[in-house]
């Protein structure tokens, strides 16, 4: 019987050299692309990044990691300390605790009673405005006829709508420490412009000056919800500055309390005439009585003013409405003003009229500029 002979065997490593070069023959750029990929994972320092590359080079899909390979953690972003943190939804928010400030004193503000005032200063005071068109349905021709007629023009006319403007500041000269006392100077001027009567050449119809000294003291006495914030006593002088038949004028003695309550003011004017200008108008308190009632509402940059003022004897006296917009181009605010009654002006102060005028303004009576 033959001897069974074992079948000889093949080795393996020449198929597995000759299949790899003949795949390297065939794919010359796969194994330098290879190679040059093995360089690049070898410059890794991360090892479980390294690990990945070399898999990705060799073609082996990475399997999970093992509980033995460590994690890398992300390295630590720097934060800047000036960074504002957000807050998380398991962050309590802070409780802040809010303190209104207390609404600002109008009258305080109009003269200038904070203690941070300006001891000397010099601030607006009555409405600085320009009407372009301010109409009356009864113009005042009668002081002018004998101007009329000296001009050889006795049939000459006033135009029932003219311009008007008005300038007013004071200043303050004088005051205590806490600024609770001081002493003020002011003066206004109003004039009245036949701005579209070509046949008159467009004259000045009146203007009327008004200066005065006056010393102002803030109470601070809470009443009722109110609170009385001035208490103010001058001297006024105002006239026309024009010489008979058409000279006007008159001197008082005027104290005004200023009461307030948030956005609403109350200013109360009683005064006492010391000269009614002689043979130029003396009966000019008939008309113009011994006080006025002015009273001042701000809303949302709205002001408005209501006046009234007269003599309960004679029954004869005037009211006057004002509207004030917010500020429409930089400080300039819309303007808008009604009167009723005698005198609308010093000339006027025995003459029954209505008007209506509009303009701009820079303040109202209780503005702080």
């Amino acid at each position: 019987m033959n001897p069974i002979l074992p079948a000889p065997r093949t080795s393996i490593l020449p198929l597995a050299v000759l299949a790899t070069l003949a795949w390297a023959a065939s794919s010359p750029a796969h194994a330098q692309t290879a190679a040059q990929g093995m360089g690049e994972c070898a410059a890794i320092a991360v090892d479980t990044e390294r690990l990945a590359c070399y898999d990705r080079a060799s073609g082996r899909r990475a399997g999970p990691l093992s509980a033995s390979t460590p994690a890398t953690d992300p390295a630590p972003v720097a934060v800047p300390a000036d960074t504002p943190m957000t807050a998380s939804a398991t962050d309590t928010p802070a409780q802040s605790t809010v303190v209104e400030a207390p609404p600002a004193s109008l009258i305080d503000n109009a003269w200038g009673f904070d203690p941070a005032a300006s001891r000397y200063t010099i601030r607006v005071y009555r409405p600085n405005y320009l009407k372009v068109a301010n109409y009356s349905d009864n113009p005042n021709e009668a002081p002018f006829h004998v101007l009329f007629d000296a001009l050889n023009n006795p049939d000459a006319e006033l135009d029932s709508t003219e311009a008007e403007f008005q300038i007013s500041f004071k200043a303050r000269v004088w005051a205590t420490e806490d600024k609770r006392f001081g002493v003020w100077a002011a003066y206004t001027q109003q004039s009245q412009w036949q701005l579209y009567n070509e046949e008159l050449s467009r004259p000045f119809r009146e203007t009327n000056y008004q200066p005065e000294l006056m010393v102002s003291y803030n109470p601070d006495v809470s009443f009722g919800g109110f609170r009385w914030a001035s208490f103010n006593l001058g001297y006024n002088h105002q006239s026309n500055g024009r010489s008979d038949p058409i000279s006007r004028s008159w001197d008082r003695m005027v104290a005004e309390f200023g009461i307030e309550r948030g956005d609403f003011a109350l200013l109360i004017r009683p005064w006492l005439i010391t000269d009614d200008g002689g043979d130029d108008n003396p009966d000019i308190g008939d008309y113009m009585g011994h006080g006025d009632i002015t009273a001042v509402y701000k809303w949302h940059g709205h002001s408005f003013t209501v006046m009234g003022r007269g003599n309960v004897n004679t029954g004869k006296g005037a009211g006057r409405v004002t509207w004030t917009s917010p500020p429409l181009l930089g400080p300039l605010r819309g303007y808008v003003d009604a009167f009723s009654g005698y005198g609308a002006s010093m000339i006027d102060y025995n003459w029954h009229q209505n008007t209506l005028g509009i303009g701009v303004t820079l303040n109202d009576v209780l503005d702080r500029m």
